[in-house]
């Protein structure tokens, strides 16, 4: 099978890396990919959010299969555009992906299935959700409606923090996806992330992991695009797990095939797990980055497998096989992130360190002259597994260090949660 994978991130890099062990590939190709995955695939120079030229290629290069990676060109119809021209492609249909592009649709698809989730207001202009913030006092949740690139939201613990973040929204901090803002419900819990495989009619739950956005140790600093994960989340107990399908996977997919626009991809839940059971924060229309680095690295299935099976219909009878170990991903960042930073900062050691136990997927890099240059805001992701937790942080981390690159930075706290538990 030719396959292309569309994107440049950690994520596509880590599908990438996983497709290409499977038997049933023959050429893999990446758009426009990274200074990592010229490692297992070809790169391709391509304008991602050309459409008519994305099909062009996969017409001239004879491509039997498209996963498209980035939100921008899930919630950009990317995929009915592959289909369209007669190629199968795993990526939900526009219509089907406003579960990401619009949180103002989520809330309303959670209305009308009974999905448990935070109450909330929509808003259209600053006064009225001025005027709702006032009424509803801090602490509080202000989202962008739409894609920021996991930097639209603000969770405000004072009614100055959140109408700064209302204020900033309208002003136009996140473009047209600010022009409509989701005022939220503070929920009290812990966060976690549920990933289910969907066809259109049958589901493949996956796995768990837990995320940590904040820029800095002790979840401190602004959000960011995601500083490090780990997989599986023991906090998401089976039963836990069995109830949040019962009650929020399997509304949303009934939800979506009785509109008319079936879900076929993968649906990646943030869940919030509070006294009264799992609540849904939010739904991306993808593989979560940097969740998808720990979850390939624990993953036994062939992912090529799994992912044309889902985006042909077929996904009944498949499984997935889970290594029992943990994997943990330190993101490495250049400094200023997610600020404002630098480009161009040469990175030595990172091809040295992989091995069966760590694997270091790239994000913003690329490659000149024989030199590895740190092209974005989160660069590397040092991913690694061990029997525990804490083996896995360690190597991870031992990772890290053995990576000479003095304009960036990382975490070094990534894990605490599940390290505090197993104490």
């Amino acid at each position: 099978m030719r396959v292309l994978v569309i994107g440049s991130g950690g994520r596509e890099h880590a599908l990438a890396w996983k497709i290409a062990q499977s038997p049933r590939l023959s050429k893999l190709f990446v758009a426009p990919g990274n200074g990592g995955t010229g490692a297992v695939a070809e790169n391709v120079a391509l304008d991602i959010t050309d459409h008519a030229a994305v099909v062009a290629f996969c017409q001239s290069a004879a491509i039997d299969f498209v996963v498209v990676g980035p939100d921008a060109q899930v919630v950009a119809g990317l995929g009915d555009d592959v289909r369209t021209a007669g190629f199968t492609c795993f990526c939900p249909s526009k219509a089907a992906g406003q579960l990401e592009g619009s949180k103002g649709f989520t809330k309303a698809l959670c209305d009308e299935m009974g999905i448990p989730t935070a109450a909330y207001g929509r808003f259209d202009n600053e006064a009225a959700a001025l005027a709702y913030l006032y009424t509803q006092g801090a602490p509080i949740v202000i989202k962008a409606d739409g894609l920021a690139a996991g930097k639209g939201v603000t969770v405000a613990m004072s009614v100055d923090e959140a109408e700064a973040a209302i204020i900033d929204c309208f002003a136009g901090a996140f473009g047209a996806s600010g022009a409509e803002v989701v005022i939220e419900e503070f929920m009290m819990g812990e966060e976690v992330s549920l990933f289910v495989l969907c066809d259109g009619t049958d589901i493949l739950p996956l796995t768990t992991a837990q995320d940590h956005k904040r820029a800095f140790d002790g979840d401190t600093g602004p959000n960011t695009g995601g500083m490090g994960a780990y997989s599986p989340a023991p906090v998401m107990t089976p039963e836990i797990y069995q109830e949040t399908l019962e009650r929020v996977i399997w509304p949303t997919v009934r939800g979506l095939a009785a509109r008319g626009t079936p879900y076929q991809g993968v649906l990646y839940a943030g869940l919030m797990l509070t006294e009264t059971g799992p609540r849904l924060v939010e739904y991306n229309a993808r593989f979560g980055d940097p969740e998808t680095q720990v979850m390939v690295m624990r993953l036994d299935s062939d992912l090529l497998d799994l992912l044309h099976a889902t985006a042909t219909g077929t996904l009944a009878g498949h499984e997935a096989v889970w290594k029992d170990q943990f994997a943990l991903t330190v993101i490495m960042a250049t400094k200023g992130y997610p600020g404002s930073y630098g480009k161009g900062s040469e990175i030595t050691g990172a091809d040295a360190v992989n091995s069966e136990t760590l694997q270091v997927f790239h994000a913003g890099t690329r490659r000149e002259d024989g030199r590895l240059l740190a092209e974005g805001g989160r660069v590397l992701n040092v991913t690694a597994l061990g029997a525990s937790a804490r083996e896995a942080q360690q190597r991870a981390y031992a990772g890290v260090d053995s990576i000479v690159w003095p304009e960036g930075f990382c975490r070094r706290d990534i894990g605490w949660r599940e390290l505090a538990r197993s104490v």
